[in-house]
């Protein structure tokens, strides 16, 4: 027996007959589930441990129906927007390709399916690029239903933030990060803000797309395995060991040459069996908590920055003082978070932003 096939005899085990042994499993085991999940999971199965692990199987079987419903007796006001982006999704993946083609058209109902089960969400550009990964391994309704688990949050924390009204969580999740890349990379961060470089104009689609847009195929299904098993933190480990992988290069590189290296990097940087072990060895669980408060703290703080400026502007004049007082208290805080402050540059036109990222 070779190791491949030995390798799948374990999986098989593990998981039991469609899925049945599997959370007896996990819970016995859990270190071993982790340790062969960051492996990589054998392709042949992958699309079953993907619903296992981020409970969309679950999701599936207590809605029986309601995709069909979705797909076939609603419509959606994105359908339109649906329709432009289609051909953009994975164009060169030959699943995809053939114009109102089956992958076309798997895409078009899981996405238009999205758009009326969350309206509040409805469909973002962006999202094509997740719901395309799942249904190279698993049914239309399999990956409506996975869409759904990580978007709500059915394992972990909700991910719809990515592509609501202003973007809400990318500005979060780029707010963490640049502090991370200074913390872990000063020499690098130093550098960057240098060259006015900030996240939002290169690792933008590391979060909206999970590395599915631009990154190779080998990589980005070992990323994923590990993403819908721990979460959103292996988005910032792989994102900082590219980095620190290149740091060398990318410091001595001026702004032009820069950008392009940031959002192009080489195939020997992308091997999985390299990266991924030096993204598992960079710790981030307990930073990351704690730039998530301080953003909100600082969120607050521009909130009520907004909200003085409109009382004081209201104010009659002799009334203006004190208000004016709390004002530039307000306005000193917000200049020392200059990271806020080039993020909150994404609300003013987040379709534009989009467009920019996935040219």
């Amino acid at each position: 027996m070779s190791r491949e096939e030995e390798r799948l005899r374990k999986w098989r085990k593990m998981i039991g007959v469609d899925g049945a042994d599997w959370e007896q499993y996990v819970q016995r085991k859990p270190q071993v589930v982790k340790r062969r999940i960051r492996k990589g999971i054998p392709d042949c199965l992958r699309g079953l441990v993907w619903q296992l692990i981020s409970g969309s199987r679950d999701l599936l079987l207590m809605n029986p129906g309601v995709y069909e419903q979705l797909v076939f007796y609603e419509t959606s006001a994105s359908e339109l927007d649906i329709i432009r982006d289609i051909s953009r999704t994975f164009p060169s993946h030959v699943f995809f390709q053939q114009r109102h083609g089956p992958g076309q058209i798997s895409l078009y109902n899981v996405l238009k399916a999205y758009s009326v089960y969350d309206p509040d969400v409805g469909y973002v550009q962006g999202m094509g690029f997740l719901a395309g990964l799942l249904l190279l391994y698993m049914s239309e309704e399999d990956a409506f239903w996975l869409l759904v688990a990580l978007l709500k949050g059915t394992v972990h924390a909700p991910l719809e933030g990515l592509y609501l009204v202003g973007l809400p969580l990318i500005q979060q999740y780029l707010f963490q990060f640049e502090h991370l890349v200074k913390e872990e990379l000063p020499r690098l961060g130093t550098h960057l803000e240098e060259e006015l470089i900030n996240p939002s104009m290169y690792a933008s689609q590391w979060f909206f797309t999970v590395f599915s847009y631009s990154f190779p195929f080998p990589l980005a299904v070992r990323i994923w395995d590990v993403f819908l098993a721990e979460g959103v933190k292996v988005i910032f480990r792989v994102g900082l060991a590219l980095l620190r992988y290149c740091h060398d290069d990318l410091v001595k590189l001026p702004f032009e040459k820069l950008v392009h290296a940031l959002r192009n990097f080489s195939e020997n940087v992308l091997n999985p069996d390299i990266l991924l072990p030096m993204a598992y060895s960079i710790k981030v669980s307990r930073r990351l908590e704690e730039l998530r408060q301080e953003y909100l703290k600082t969120t607050t703080l521009a909130h009520q920055l907004q909200t003085v400026k409109s009382d004081n502007d209201m104010q009659p004049t002799r009334q203006k003082k004190g208000a004016s007082l709390r004002v530039e208290a307000l306005l000193s805080f917000r200049r020392v978070n200059r990271g806020r402050r080039r993020l909150a540059r994404l609300n003013v036109r987040p379709k534009k932003f989009l467009r920019a990222i996935f040219r």
